[in-house]
């Protein structure tokens, strides 16, 4: 007769001990498998690049090198000039290019230098900004089109399907020009949806 309280008690229960042999280590195994699955797909995640992540983002400042008689504004973008950079988009002649089709938050704000209330309500054709897609030519087609009326700063932003190839130009019309501080003027996107 087995003694009380053993592990296998043989004539209640003639397979407990063999069950239990083949459940531990079969859990045991599922477990394994489970945790090398795992660390496998973080590691595929790792290697995949940002864009097909869906991080298309671009946030970008004001370069001042551009030609002084042109209404375009010039953009730049990269870790070392600060809080600006570029992941997926990319920058042609300092206009932002689309790199990827989808829904894109596009967001603009623009100061004017050297600027009172008084002095942008006292132009004949006030000061606006423009946002819009420039190439290729037939997607051509405007954005955003802002007055700063008796203002001296605007700020917007707009969702809008955006192509790839699709290049995104800024143009500021009238007599006065940015501000340089990066913190008045930028401009950006963000891939938002396919």
């Amino acid at each position: 007769m087995p003694e009380e309280g053993s592990g296998c008690a043989v004539r209640r229960r003639p397979y407990a001990c063999v069950l239990r042999a083949a459940v531990v280590p079969l859990v045991a195994g599922l477990a394994i498998c489970l945790v090398v699955c795992i660390q496998r797909l973080s590691r595929a995640q790792q290697q995949l690049p940002l864009e097909s992540l869906g991080w298309d983002i671009a946030e970008l400042q004001l370069n001042h090198t551009g030609p002084q008689q042109d209404p375009r504004l010039y953009w730049q973008g990269g870790p070392a000039l600060g809080r600006s950079f570029l992941r997926g988009p990319e920058l042609d002649k300092g206009q932002l290019r689309i790199r990827r089709d989808g829904i894109y938050m596009v967001h603009i704000q623009v100061t004017l230098a050297i600027c009172s209330s008084t002095s942008t309500s006292r132009h004949h054709n006030p000061t606006t900004l423009a946002v819009g897609i420039c190439s290729p030519a037939s997607r051509s087609i405007s954005l955003l089109r802002l007055s700063f009326h008796q203002g001296c700063t605007i700020a917007s932003q707009r969702l809008t399907p955006l192509a790839r190839g699709d290049t995104l130009c800024t143009n500021l019309t009238g007599t006065l020009l940015p501000s340089r501080n990066t913190d008045e003027t930028f401009f950006g996107v963000q891939w938002v949806r396919p």
